[in-house]
């Protein structure tokens, strides 16, 4: 029976991830192998990611219905902060992809019988922290600006917001704070997934090496940390569905960015 393990390694002797320098053209390469890899068969990963944009858009329903308007865009974007999470089965495909093997789209949730299991939910917990985090973040901000009683209704909020100072404000402060949250976020887990899928190498090698690759790699984690935020957004304006594109395309990109900055393994585990 394999050991039961979380931080560390499966395996004691594993190598440590050798980290590569790679340049703004890297990122857009690996967009531009997330885009073949969603066309090879569009169809199988649309289905697998189209659980998000419904799970967004009840998000918005609640939000609506719970008199919490002003926690919309806090959800929305919030919402991306355990992206990197709600993707890993499309590192799956891409993995198997790259080793020219069968990519059915049953194979995404073959990441239940990883032996990195362990260590992919601890990650994943924490970015379930994260998010509440920023959502009370948020409501703080909004809080210490409006008062404890939320807007009555969207439209005159949405217009008190972009025309009056403490709505400007709210966006200003608002987007700082999201920002860090953000940033810690790519920081630590931009390649922590895909790098546990590729090999057992713990949880805490995962983050580490994650934080490594953007230290060594400023610019491009940078620009593909834009890439995400703005491809989220773009997908989110048609009512959410545009994410059903979208999502499979960036995950797919993040499996290529993680093999462009850290070197294969020597001996790649068959998950």
């Amino acid at each position: 029976m394999a050991e039961f393990h979380v931080f560390a390694a499966g395996n004691a002797t594993a190598d440590q991830p050798v980290i590569r320098r790679i340049g703004v053209q890297d990122i857009w390469d690996a967009l531009r192998e997330g885009g073949q890899d969603f066309m090879a068969r569009p169809s199988h990963y649309a289905f697998v990611v189209i659980i998000y944009p419904i799970i967004g858009f009840a998000m918005v329903k609640w939000a609506a219905g719970n008199n919490s308007l002003q926690m919309l865009f806090p959800l929305v974007t919030g919402f991306a902060l355990i992206g990197p999470f709600a993707a890993i089965g499309l590192y799956e495909i891409s993995r198997r992809l790259e080793q020219k093997r069968d990519t059915s789209w049953r194979h995404a949730f073959n990441v239940r019988k990883s032996p990195a299991i362990p260590a992919i939910v601890a990650i994943g917990i924490m970015l379930l922290g994260v998010f509440i985090l920023w959502l009370y973040a948020a409501q703080a901000i909004y809080t210490s600006l409006y008062g404890p009683n939320p807007p009555a209704e969207l439209m005159p909020f949405f217009y008190d917001v972009l025309g009056t100072a403490r709505g400007w404000t709210l966006i200003i402060l608002g987007g700082a704070v999201g920002f860090a949250f953000a940033l810690f976020v790519l920081c630590t887990t931009a390649i922590a997934f895909p790098l546990l899928l590729d090999r057992d190498a713990g949880a805490t090698t995962a983050v580490r090496t994650s934080i490594k690759a953007a230290w060594i790699n400023p610019v491009p984690m940078l620009l593909w940390g834009m890439i995400v935020a703005g491809g989220l957004f773009l997908g989110a304006l048609p009512g959410l569905a545009g994410l059903i594109v979208v999502l499979p395309v960036l995950g797919h990109a993040t499996w290529h960015v993680y093999r462009k900055m850290v070197e294969a393994p020597k001996q790649r585990r068959d998950a």
